[in-house]
């Protein structure tokens, strides 16, 4: 038998897992970002400055940061940022300037519906 404080913990885990699920599948491009953190704002000044409006998610805000952080490294062995597109993990700061400089972000993001260009 399961320790009931485990069970509650794993299914509020399972919870937020998700409810991040639902965020990113929600808008074409998703940022799950901490507002003090430089990295989260240059991954939004590369969007911005392509031309996306991504919808961002300050996770230092939110109550459960906590367990949103836990399930977002548990995704992608980084906190944040955190970058969905399509509804699509795409990952961290590394792999999403890996796609902007070999070409393959602006396509994934029109495919998106997050670039009309």
């Amino acid at each position: 038998m399961q320790n009931p404080a485990t069970e509650r913990y794993s299914s509020l885990e399972t919870a937020v897992a998700e409810w991040v699920a639902r965020v990113a599948a929600g808008s074409a491009v998703v940022i799950f970002s901490k507002s003090t953190c430089s990295m989260c704002h240059a991954m939004k000044v590369l969007l911005y400055g392509i031309g996306v409006h991504p919808r961002v998610y300050e996770v230092d805000e939110d109550p459960r940061s906590e367990e949103i952080e836990r399930t977002l490294s548990s995704s992608t062995g980084n906190v944040v940022p955190v970058v969905f597109i399509g509804g699509k993990l795409v990952g961290s700061m590394d792999r999403v300037i890996s796609f902007h400089i070999n070409g393959t972000l602006v396509p994934l993001l029109k495919n998106a519906g997050a670039l009309w260009l």
